[in-house]
């Protein structure tokens, strides 16, 4: 099979760029190991969106009426499997791809199965949710509890009885701990250098609306607005009960919203430093205290899923392809990069602006 672009995942940037591209009438195929928004319907039960419908939705087609300012998972689901069906995407499901290279001027993607497939142009849109990073701890082995990824939580019935022990004070982990604090699960977080803190919304918008809005301003200025959101936050609810981290909010996503506050306020939560490794019967932390657990939910986060290209590209600090630009590999000629910008403004927003982007420089290319 040759086409003029192979598309590889068909969560939200696959399919916006799926879009794009079709728009632009270049040939392509979108290969899915799964079904569309896989990585998605995997999510816990819970999730909802910390970003509003209006900056979530990808190009061309907004939410429906009636979904919520803050989209649940199933929200999302839908909308997905909606838009793709919309816009008629050629998705291939149930396609796992395990390597893509340059071949012949263009590129060959070898899937699961054994079957190549040839393109002009590559596109990866994997992200990095299908890549849970698990940090090496010591002990692991004679741990004899369940130890988990975050990526594989659903709901707080399993944990009911437990002692439960959640790894990480991102928005996952914060998220996890207060739902399972909520259903009387005695549950702690490890919370290794702090975190910031910002409301879900301000006066009834979503943070993220303020955070697109200054986004051109400088610096400096930033800087200022997110102190004196800081300053109200602090004021009205007090100062969060952990420590602030060294970096600013505007250089990593921060903790959105005060569920987590809330729960640790309240007893439901319980804090310890960072787990340096585990016992037999639970872990060890930096202060030297050890505490039993049932089960460790490690909410460390995901790195950017590159796998499949086989170390041929560089990265950056924090594991994504280096690139020209917001999309295009800054090795490897033909290919290019959607749904790998995170940022304040949410992962959703930055692939509304890189479909296009990518599509465009593949449609040059492919002329």
């Amino acid at each position: 099979m040759h086409v003029d672009a192979i598309v590889i995942g068909a969560g939200p940037a696959g399919l916006a760029t799926s879009r794009e591209l079709a728009r632009r009438r270049v040939a392509h195929v979108v290969l899915e190991r799964g079904r569309a928004g896989e990585s998605w319907r995997n999510c816990y039960d819970s999730l909802r969106l910390h970003t509003g419908r209006h900056l979530s939705k990808l190009p061309g087609r907004p939410f429906p009426r009636g979904t919520p300012l803050f989209p649940s998972r199933d929200d999302l689901v839908r909308y997905l499997e909606e838009y793709a069906q919309v816009f008629g995407l050629p998705v291939r499901e149930g396609a796992a791809v395990e390597a893509a290279a340059p071949a012949n001027g263009g590129w060959r993607v070898r899937l699961s199965s054994g079957e190549e497939l040839a393109a002009r142009a590559v596109v990866v849109a994997t992200g990095i949710m299908s890549n849970p990073y698990i940090p090496d701890i010591p002990g692991r082995d004679a741990f004899t509890g369940r130890v988990i990824h975050s990526i594989a939580y659903r709901n707080p019935e399993p944990y009911r009885g437990r002692r439960v022990l959640v790894v990480g004070v991102g928005n996952s982990g914060g998220e996890i701990a207060s739902e399972l604090g909520r259903a009387g699960v005695d549950v702690t977080i490890a919370i290794r250098s702090g975190a910031n803190v910002v409301p879900l919304t301000i006066a009834g918008v979503p943070v993220q609306y303020l955070s697109w809005l200054i986004r051109p301003l400088p610096r400096g200025v930033r800087e200022r607005i997110a102190a004196a959101v800081r300053h109200v936050s602090d004021k009205r609810r007090g100062p969060p009960p952990f420590p602030r981290p060294a970096h600013s909010p505007l250089d990593a996503i921060p903790l959105i919203g005060f569920h987590l506050v809330d729960a640790i306020r309240a007893g439901q939560v319980a804090m310890q430093g960072t787990p340096v490794a585990f016992t037999p019967t639970g872990v060890r932390f930096d202060d030297g205290s050890e505490q039993p657990f049932d089960d460790v939910i490690l909410a460390t986060g995901f790195r950017a899923a590159l796998g499949i290209l086989q170390g041929r590209v560089r990265t950056d600090a924090r594991g994504f392809a280096l690139r020209v630009d917001r999309v295009r590999s800054a090795d490897l000629p033909g290919l290019c990069f959607v749904g790998h910008n995170y940022d304040t403004v949410g992962g959703l927003r930055n692939i509304y602006m890189d479909a296009p982007l990518a599509a465009e420089a593949i449609a040059r290319a492919v002329r």
